[in-house]
């Protein structure tokens, strides 16, 4: 009896490698790069680019010594702006110590949160000298003589003396204050009852 199943493997052809189209696959990646193409093009026409304000200088002065030295009960649960170290009302963070906060409020991130651009615009020579007005009028008149710096030094002289005696004064009370505690006469019966009359005397009968 012969096997047929062994006669039909035997015609295979195991040798059959795929073949690929290489038109069809370059029309496949024009179709991608097409694509991906017209969804750049798309999001960049959803809308306008932000336009950001330069940078301006600051009109307020920062708060940085209100809380200095004061105790403050924190918890988990408290907001924000109670927990501790400097809070960002424009970012909604606490920041834990000044010199961090202040180069969070000068930072990239707050700036732009506030509609502000880190480019600074570029001052004209008029904006210039009306600046150097401005600060010339704010300055008080320099009236400034000798006589006032030797009343200055003078006013400093009477006030280093001052304290100086105040000091050596409370030297002495504090002297007298010590000698008065020594020269307290203990009462003989308490004395006797804690124990301190009897040492070095011989008892009289």
């Amino acid at each position: 009896m012969v096997n047929t199943a062994n006669n039909n493997t035997l015609g295979v052809d195991n040798t059959f490698r795929r073949k690929f189209d290489r038109e069809e696959y370059l029309e496949r990646a024009r179709e991608r790069e097409n694509e991906e193409a017209e969804s750049r093009h798309k999001s960049k026409a959803k809308g306008p680019p932000v336009q950001r304000k330069p940078l301006k200088h600051r009109d307020y002065e920062v708060d940085l010594e209100s809380r200095l030295g004061k105790t403050q009960v924190v918890t988990p649960i408290a907001p924000l702006s109670q927990q501790a170290g400097y809070y960002c009302s424009v970012c909604e963070c606490v920041v834990k110590d000044s010199a961090n906060y202040l180069d969070h409020i000068n930072g990239k991130k707050h700036q732009r949160a506030l509609g502000m651009s880190m480019r600074v615009e570029r001052a004209s020579l008029q904006q210039v000298q009306e600046r150097f007005e401005i600060l010339k009028k704010r300055k008080p008149p320099g009236t400034f003589t000798e006589q006032d710096l030797d009343e200055r030094i003078l006013k400093q002289q009477q006030e280093e003396e001052e304290w100086k005696r105040l000091r050596r004064e409370r030297k002495k009370e504090k002297k007298k204050e010590k000698a008065a505690e020594e020269a307290i006469e203990v009462d003989p019966d308490v004395a006797a009852m804690m124990g301190f009359g009897g040492f070095g005397s011989s008892k009289k009968s």
